[in-house]
Formats: C-alpha cells, structure tokens, sequence
C-alpha cells in the first residue's frame, strides 16, 4: 500500500477527533490541517494536491476563500471529493462541484437525535412560556402567575416542513410522546412514504393554517430560499408557533420580525440565521416570545461524535472506490468516474 498517496485536507476543525483518528489509521492517506488565517504559500501546495476536502458546514465560521466554489476548484485541480462535515453544506457551491466532476456528500441523519430533541424543547418552552417566566422572575418583584399562563402541546398540531431524517424523528417525538397531530410538507416524498414517516402529506399552505406549531427541517436550496415570507406567516394562526433548527434564508427574518410586532403569530423558536451568530442587538432577539439559539441544535457530543464518524467512513469508502451513500449530485457520478480513474488507475464502483 502506498504512503500518504491519498490526500485529504480541512481548514479550522473537524466536528470530532475522532474523525483525524480513523483517517490516520490508514497509511495511504494523509490528512492535512489548514487555518482560515493561513498564507497562501501554505495553503496552494495542498489544495493542489487534494483529492478530499472536508469542508465546514457553517457558512460563516469559514473564510469565503475556502468555500468549496469556482475559485476554489481552480486552485485544486486534483480534487475529486466535497465532504460537509454536517448535513447542510452551505459553503459548497454544488453545481460549480458538479460541473468540475467533484461529488459532494453530507452526513445527514448523523445529528437527527440532537437537533429533534432541541426542536421539541423550544416547542414545549414556548408554549408552556417557560422563558417569559424566567425573565419576569428575575426582574419583578410581585407577579401575576396568571399573566403567564400557558398552553399544553398534547393533542395539539404541528405541521413539519421537510420529513427527511430530523423532521421524522421530530414527528416521532410529537406523536408517540405528545399525542399530537403531524402534518407534513415535503415535495420529494409521497402520501405514501410520509405515512410512514409518521406525517400527512399537505400543501404548505394548508399545513401553515392548520397548525398550532410550524417547524422547518428541510435543507436548504436554491429553490426553498425565501421560502417562509411574510404571505406566509400571514398563514399561520395567532396562536401558532414557528420553530426552525434548518437554515438561515428558508425563513425572511424581516418578515417574522413584522409577524411578532404585529402579533400575527404567538412567538418563535429560532437556531439559524442570516448571519451567525446573530448580533446581539438584532431585532428578533428583542421580543421575549423568542427562544434564540445559535445554530446549537446538532452541537451535542453524541452527535458531533457520530457525525466525525459517518463521515471519516465515507470519506475512507470513497477513496476506495465505493459509491458514497449519502451523495447529494448524484448525477456527476459519470464523470466523477473517470477522473478518479485517471487519478488513482482503477474506476470506482
């Protein structure tokens, strides 16, 4: 077996150690660390001789010029694989990746528990107003229990968007701990295999009216940013709750700043933003019917470990030839084949 022949490269961090760990186990793959701070007569050699890179998945904890985009694709001609260290990969330009025969692959469901679990807890806090109480006490002497009353989530309805590997496993939680009514909306799966999944398929539209609690899950694309506007919380009922634990931009912060001011919808429970972390003067974090999070969801030592795990497995598969399974082009595959032969003399599988 040949030494280092395999080169795979990260800037700042991996989401566990655990990850160097399996990788260094292997003598024919060497891993390189690069900063975001690191000159370019540092960084040029190994993106030059990179097959792999395994990129950040939080877009604004990486400096822009190691986005895996056109730039960056230039400087490494030899790259064959993109791999997030999360299940979003915003700081991966995909189609640039495709068009330059590059796979780009996530590890989604790694950090499904994690980010349900946050998702239900911002759910029940909400409605029980658990925050609104804790603030009251800490700055007011007599209180009126009374003005905090709040509401049980069993036998309520909450309408999930997007039903892949959080938004099941959200749906889960909701039914068979709480009783509750799921609704779901997700393009990409039938009534059929929402079932399943534990959710009614519905129009977005009809699951906004609907329900009492409105969660995002999906990734984000290019075709669901903007999604959630103002037309959209317009939908939602006074009483309902909005919660996102996907990404900044599925959701118009502007428009859910009016919608709170306007108390259109009763509060929201939000990890992701715009830009992360949020400013602490930003707007949304004024209203005390909002739980804030920064993008904390999936930043659990379980979940951090399995994914670094996930992903140093993939990664090693990929080298080796094997079709990685969580491949978010998967039409590249023909000509990611030829260039990995050209590369290391054999055609992946």
């Amino acid at each position: 077996m040949s030494v280092n022949n395999k080169r795979v490269f990260y800037v700042k961090y991996l989401a566990n150690q655990i990850y160097a760990d399996i990788l260094k186990s292997r003598p024919d793959v060497r891993l390189d660390r690069l900063e975001n701070e690191s000159r370019d007569e540092i960084s040029a050699p190994i993106l030059s001789a990179a097959h792999a890179y395994q990129i950040g998945a939080a877009r604004d904890e990486l400096a822009k010029h190691f986005h895996a985009d056109a730039d960056l694709l230039r400087r490494a001609p030899n790259l064959l694989i993109v791999s997030s260290n999360g299940a979003g990969y915003d700081p991966v330009d995909v189609d640039a990746c495709t068009a330059a025969g590059v796979i780009v692959v996530n590890q989604s469901g790694g950090n499904a528990h994690s980010v349900a679990e946050h998702a239900l807890a911002m759910l029940i806090t909400l409605s029980k107003r658990i925050i609104q109480a804790d603030r009251v006490l800490r700055r007011e002497a007599n209180i009126n229990r009374n003005t905090l009353m709040g509401n049980e989530v069993h036998g309520k309805t909450i309408g999930i968007v997007g039903l892949g590997n959080v938004g099941r496993r959200i749906a889960a939680l909701c039914k068979g701990l709480l009783s509750m009514n799921v609704l779901a909306y997700d393009p990409y799966l039938s009534a059929t295999e929402m079932a399943e999944r534990g959710g009614e398929k519905v129009a977005l539209d009809d699951l906004l009216r609907r329900s009492d609690f409105v969660s995002i899950s999906c990734p984000l694309t290019k075709d669901n940013s903007g999604m959630i506007g103002a037309r959209e919380f317009a939908l939602m009922q006074p009483h309902a709750y909005f919660i996102t634990t996907a990404r900044g931009f599925i959701h118009d912060e502007v428009a859910l700043e009016q919608a709170l001011r306007d108390k259109r919808i009763a509060g929201a429970g939000l990890d992701v933003w715009a830009k992360e972390p949020p400013p602490p003067d930003h707007p949304l974090l004024q209203f005390d019917n909002v739980i804030a999070s920064p993008h904390t969801a999936g930043v659990t030592k379980e979940a951090r470990e399995n994914m670094a795990r996930i992903a140093a497995e993939q990664m090693l598969d990929a080298l080796d030839g094997k079709r990685p399974p969580r491949l978010v082009n998967p039409e590249v595959w023909p000509a990611y084949v030829k260039r990995f032969e050209r590369t290391f003399g054999f055609a992946p599988g």
